[in-house]
C-alpha cells in the first residue's frame, strides 16, 4: 500500500506510479496530463479531452499552487493523486465550462497528474 504523504503547507499526495526519469527544476517546463476533480469525483478539468499534455513553468505560479508544489517532487513518467487544500487550490473558486461543476472558494480538490516528459531536460540528453 502506497503510504499518503502530507506536506508541511497541507498538501497530500499518493503516488499511483513511480516515475524513472528526472525530476523538473524549478523555472523548467514540464508537460503534464492531468485530471481535476471536485472531492465528489465530478470532474471540472481535464487535459486529457485536449488531447495533449498541458504544458507550464514549474514554481512560476502559472497553476495552482498545489499542482506547483506537488509535481516537483515527481519523476518524469510518473503518476500522482494529489489532494489539494483550498488554500493551495482556486481561494477565489473557479467558474469552469459549461457543463462542468463549479469549484467553490476554497474547496479542496483531487488532480490525478502524469508527468509527461521535461522539454528542457531531454534536449539536453542527447
Amino acid at each position: 500500500m502506497v503510504p499518503m504523504v502530507t506536506t508541511e503547507s497541507g498538501l497530500q499526495y499518493k503516488d499511483i506510479k513511480v516515475g524513472q526519469g528526472p525530476s523538473p527544476p524549478v523555472g523548467f517546463q514540464v508537460a503534464a496530463n492531468y485530471v481535476a476533480m471536485i472531492p465528489s469525483g465530478q470532474i471540472f478539468d481535464s487535459s486529457l479531452e485536449k488531447g495533449r499534455p498541458y504544458i507550464f513553468r514549474v514554481g512560476s505560479g502559472q497553476v495552482v499552487k498545489g499542482l506547483d508544489e506537488g509535481i516537483l517532487t515527481m519523476k518524469t513518467g510518473g503518476k500522482r493523486r494529489l489532494y489539494i487544500p483550498g488554500p493551495l487550490a482556486f481561494p477565489k473558486g473557479l467558474v469552469s465550462a459549461p457543463g462542468r461543476p463549479r469549484v467553490a472558494p476554497n474547496s479542496p480538490v483531487i488532480f490525478d497528474v502524469s508527468l509527461e516528459y521535461i522539454p528542457g531536460l531531454e534536449a539536453d540528453e542527447e
